[in-house]
């Protein structure tokens, strides 16, 4: 193991320290997320002549592939390395862009979402995880959520841009906006291979360890058993399930604004926005995490979800456009806090692999809720799906109601004391 070099005491050295790791971080935030296609490729693949529940399946094989690929890319990320394993996945998902640009075939376009999907495993909880453990290195993981709010702000707000210039490229030609999507990413690659160190598990060391040792913990396996309290185990359940509403109906929502009259042109700049208010909410997290918390904020977004879909059902497209604006940024303030409870639950050695293990139940649920979505959508209509779709975040909420009941008297391993907070 290698030694960490701590920040000078002080909150101005702990600054300094955390803009030198965050830096590069957020250059590549922005190029990973100048994804040209992402507001719009719901209308690509329908212009391919998949139907709805073509395109059902394609999102569902592309979360689920992600989910089963979650756990070997993990344990791979902590072995090789994280930005390793962050390359070797955007790397592959540029080269699937460029194949569904190239063919319309649907059986290819099936191998090439199963690609996409290992591609976009091999990022999750490697990007987390090196940026959380550099920041244990520096000594300033205590501004975690302030800086993962603002990685997430400038890659959502990359993302509504984006989408905007998406659907100018794509009177040009959809070639064009697949191929500035892949070319971004590579880009993305290059900075973070000059000026992002590489981090291994063995490398890595926080407050934890020690616990981790006394409990012999020399596995991830081992490792997520010593930390599976029944509200950790909660939580990634319902954090899931909110996920597998929050995906799904942003992405399907192009479909229920353009079966509801809205153009093409229409649906990129709606989406676009929902993207920029996305990205800008996150930056409420740091003050909602000390005023509200994480126990409160959960079930304030799986309520707010059920709201949106169950307005969606209406059939008013101003009423969509204005829901969908008005509330898809709170679920993004939850999941920057919950994001952090989940890197102060796990010790660093088996970060990737752990968070790799709950990004799997996420990608599962989300895999499940694109299909489900999308049968709903073509058996009774965008509009009616939509508001059918409404019982899933409500489920969740009540999964999480018996940990909001107890309140402060649960003591579990994903809460610390206060002054270790203040440390």
């Amino acid at each position: 193991m290698t030694g960490t070099t701590q920040a000078p005491s002080g909150s101005a050295a702990a600054d300094d320290a955390a803009r030198s790791v965050t830096r590069p971080f957020y250059v590549y935030a922005v190029l990973a997320n100048s994804l040209f296609q992402r507001g719009v490729f719901v209308l690509f693949l329908y212009q391919r002549g998949f139907s709805a529940g073509q395109v059902a399946l394609l999102q569902t094989l592309l979360y689920l592939v992600s989910g089963l690929a979650e756990l070997p890319t993990g344990v791979i990320a902590d072995r090789i390395g994280r930005r390793a394993s962050i390359v070797i996945g955007q790397v592959l998902i540029a080269g699937c862009l460029l194949g569904q640009a190239a063919f319309s075939n649907y059986w290819l376009f099936l191998a090439l979402f199963i690609g996409q999907g290992v591609g976009m495993a091999c990022v999750s909880g490697s990007d987390t995880a090196l940026l959380y453990d550099l920041l244990v290195r520096r000594g300033a993981t205590a501004g975690y959520v302030r800086i993962k709010s603002r990685f997430t702000m400038l890659g959502t707000v990359t993302s509504g841009a984006a989408i905007v210039l998406g659907g100018q490229l794509q009177q040009i030609s959809w070639g064009v906006v697949y191929v500035g999507s892949a070319a971004c990413l590579v880009l993305a690659v290059v900075v973070l291979m000059s000026r992002v160190p590489e981090i291994r598990g063995a490398d890595a060391v926080d407050e934890q360890d020690g616990a981790e040792e006394k409990h012999g913990d020399t596995t991830a396996w081992r490792a997520m058993l010593r930390v599976a309290t029944p509200a950790l185990v909660t939580l990634v359940v319902v954090s899931g399930l909110m996920h597998a509403t929050l995906t799904p109906y942003i992405i399907f929502t192009q479909k229920t604004l353009s079966d509801q009259g809205a153009g093409t042109a229409l649906v990129s700049v709606v989406i676009s926005a929902g993207f920029f208010v996305g990205g800008l909410t996150p930056l409420l997290s740091n003050r909602a995490d000390r005023r509200v918390g994480y126990r409160v904020i959960v079930p304030v977004s799986l309520l707010t979800l059920a709201a949106a879909l169950g307005l969606t059902g209406l059939g008013l497209v101003w009423v969509t456009i204005a829901v969908f604006l008005a509330l898809v940024g709170i679920p993004e303030i939850t999941a920057v806090i919950v994001d952090n409870v989940f890197n102060e639950a796990v010790p660093s050695r088996h970060r990737a692999s752990l968070l790799s293990m709950i990004a799997f139940v996420e990608s599962a649920l989300i895999g499940i809720g694109y299909l489900v979505l999308g049968t709903l959508m073509d058996g009774l209509g965008s509009s009616v799906g939509m508001a059918t779709y409404a019982v899933v975040p409500l489920l969740a909420c009540l999964l999480w109601l018996p940990v909001l009941f107890r309140g402060a008297r649960v003591t579990t391993e994903i809460e610390k004391p206060a002054e270790q907070k203040a440390s």
